[in-house]
């Protein structure tokens, strides 16, 4: 069977109650291309809600799931044979209108990797003790790592009580008391069953659809989310994933994504508990028949769901709770990282201190080894690198913090923004992302914002002015007051060192403002600016008000310059004889040339300047000779003897002519278009 470890096997198929099973009896999920597409239902109204079972080992799990279901959850070969559970089993049944789906997990502590595959989608949980061994090792383990993730509600059940009189089941109830007090299960139910005689079974069962009722209710809507906890391949199917649905919906053809690995796939086929689906919502555990992918490309761990729904990263910023019982967690400590069915190792980094003391919490950074699936809120668990043992659980604040120091100021002042509330969150990602923005897309897929939820933070975020949205990402409100101010600085500095200018170029004041901004940022500051009537916005942007001031010696300049260059007309002076001739610096001309350049009074052909009359009665000309049928081609003899001018002009205009498509040159020749 297709888990973590690699090994996977190809069943061959049998016929079933409700399509085909493997060797091993689990069922595939589909029995036909006709089944495949002509779904028994296309939405299940009932309640699904999922049940973990957690405890010791040999304390009756997988028995009571039996007792509960009418199947073994365990699975493997190796598992009966040993009479252990070593990986994850799954089963299911139906009380009062509601789907009960069990999550068998492992209870010997070499496979607690494995049972903290199965926690993170719980709804329930049920947390078993021997009558005949009361609380062990792995009671406590099992339960501090429901604790840590938030297991929403549960009940302990007392397993294998024809085993023990009354006297010892009373002591065992006393020491889960005490085990189970301050917690979620503290005003929880105590079951007495034992599921070799079904003592307490129907009332276990009541119990359980009673706790369905006020579990928590999924989301549907939005981008989906399944962590992989089981893959294998079936002839003439292919590949196979299931897991519980966090969030969103499942519909056959949708194309996703499988994270972190990146691969793009199609579902094929939705299955739920025997039965064809067309579509699977949040809360429903399924098996997913994927197209485009091998079973050999895909692990336990692995996320299906959309490429903007989560966080792909190596780091993440998180708040950590050390049991009361370890030892102190070390600033720079290797970890096992836990966080959905996916485990990897890393190292924390906690800001303010050297250590943190057994029972505190505290916020930290974690580097991962290999890249996580996170999204804000997500639950994790933290074990020991050596020895493996469950120290700490946590919180992710942010899956994608910014690469700068956190044992700094700025640093721990950030992690208490992100402690804070949803909104100091996403605020505190917005003004770290600039003017490059915070997508919209993120408030999801990083900081953790309910699908549905996303527009009335915006609103919120816009109403309140901490931030504008512009093209799909949110930037801070004070960030673009202060680029407009900057922008109006820069431009009120260009006008003191470039007098005879319009303005700045645009895209000098983006390069020198905007340096990280998209275009459409850029364009809407110019547009608020100018609707406010603070700057003109053209090719240049000027200050509102602003013209060109020119010194009494750059206006006669100016006069001049004009005059000379409309009277030379084909045979203008260079600009060096153009500013002896006036008696004017040569870098007086060159401004005043500049000017009217920009404003067509003049053109700029080679080194030459021209008056623009002169060449737009050139052109005319040019183009008459064709229109009259006096020429088709014009060489440098035929243009100069013309217009009687040297070569140092003629070049230069024929150039120009090129250039305002006029001619083309060919060759030596230039032909009149």
């Amino acid at each position: 069977m297709a888990e973590a470890s690699g090994s996977r096997t190809q069943p061959s198929r049998k016929a079933g109650s409700n399509g085909f099973e493997d060797r091993e009896g689990h069922r595939a999920p589909f029995a036909s291309d006709t089944e495949m597409i002509c779904c028994l239902r296309s939405f299940d109204l009932r309640q699904h809600v999922v049940v973990g079972t957690a405890g010791h080992i040999d304390h009756g799990k997988s028995a009571l799931v039996l007792a509960l279901t009418g199947t073994d959850p365990d699975r493997l070969r190796e598992e009966k044979e040993r009479g252990i559970t070593i990986d994850l089993g799954f089963a299911h049944t139906t009380e009062q209108d509601t789907v009960l789906s069990f999550v068998d997990v492992p209870g010997h502590e070499r496979f607690v990797r494995n049972m903290l595959a199965g926690v993170g989608g719980m709804d329930l949980v049920m947390l078993h003790v021997a009558a005949d061994e009361s609380v062990m090792p792995q009671t406590r383990e099992h339960f501090e790592i429901c604790r840590l993730l938030r297991v929403p509600a549960g009940l302990v059940v007392l397993t294998k009580s024809d085993l023990a009189d009354e006297g010892m089941i009373d002591v065992v109830r006393m020491e889960i008391q005490e085990l189970v007090a301050g917690s979620f299960l503290d005003q929880a139910p105590v079951l007495v069953v034992s599921a070799r005689t079904g003592h307490g079974i129907p009332e276990l069962r009541r119990t359980l659809a009673a706790l369905a009722t006020t579990t928590r209710r999924r989301r549907a809507e939005g981008p989906p989310r399944l962590p992989i906890d089981r893959v294998f391949s079936i002839k003439g199917f292919g590949t196979v994933v299931t897991g519980t649905l966090l969030t969103g919906q499942l519909a056959h053809d949708d194309v996703l994504v499988l994270q972190p690995s990146g691969r793009t796939v199609k579902v094929r086929g939705l299955h739920v508990h025997g039965e064809t689906r067309a579509t699977v919502v949040a809360g429903q555990r399924a098996a997913v028949n994927l197209a485009g992918v091998d079973v050999a490309h895909v692990a336990r761990g692995e996320t299906l769901t959309r490429a903007d729904s989560v966080t792909v990263t190596r780091r993440a910023d998180v708040d950590v709770e050390l049991l009361a019982t370890s030892r102190p967690l070390k600033h720079g400590a290797r970890v096992r990282f836990h966080q959905g069915t996916r485990e990897l190792l890393g190292r924390v980094v906690l800001p303010g201190a050297a250590e943190l003391e057994p029972g505190a919490s505290a916020p930290a950074r974690i580097h991962l080894a290999a890249p996580a699936v996170l999204v804000r809120g997500d639950r994790f668990i933290l074990r020991a690198y050596s020895p493996l043992e469950t120290i700490a659980g946590g919180t992710i604040l942010d899956p994608c913090p910014p690469r700068r120091g956190v044992r700094t100021p700025a640093g721990i002042a950030r992690f208490a923004k992100l402690a804070k509330s949803d909104l100091d969150a996403v605020m505190a990602m917005i003004d770290e992302a600039g003017l490059s923005g915070l997508p919209v897309a993120q408030l999801t897929g990083r900081a953790g914002i309910a699908w549905d939820d996303r527009q009335g933070l915006i609103d919120r975020l816009t109403r309140d002015r901490l931030a504008t949205q512009i093209s799909g990402v949110l930037i801070s409100t004070a960030r673009l007051a202060a680029v407009e101010e900057a922008l109006m600085a820069a431009v009120s500095g260009y006008h003191a060192s470039h007098p005879l200018e319009e303005g700045m170029p645009r895209e000098e004041a983006r390069e020198r403002v905007f340096a990280h901004a998209s275009t459409p940022v850029f364009d809407q500051v110019l547009r608020t600016l100018s609707e406010r009537r603070r700057i003109i916005a053209r090719d240049r942007i000027a200050l509102a008000g602003h013209t060109v001031a020119l010194t009494d010696e750059e206006a006669r300049a100016h006069g001049t310059i004009v005059d000379l260059l409309r009277a030379a007309a084909l045979a203008p002076p260079d600009p060096t004889a153009l500013a002896a001739r006036i008696g004017v610096p040569e870098d007086v001309v060159n401004r005043i040339a500049t000017l009217l350049v920009r404003r067509s009074v003049l053109v700029r052909a080679g080194d030459l300047l021209f008056h623009e009359s002169a060449l737009a009665k050139l052109k005319a000309e040019i183009q008459d000779l064709k229109q009259s049928g006096s020429a088709e081609t014009i060489d440098v003899g035929m243009f100069k003897d013309r217009y009687n001018i040297t070569r140092k002009h003629a070049i230069p205009l024929l150039e120009y002519l090129d250039r305002e498509r006029v001619t083309r040159r060919i060759g030596d020749t230039r032909k009149i278009l």
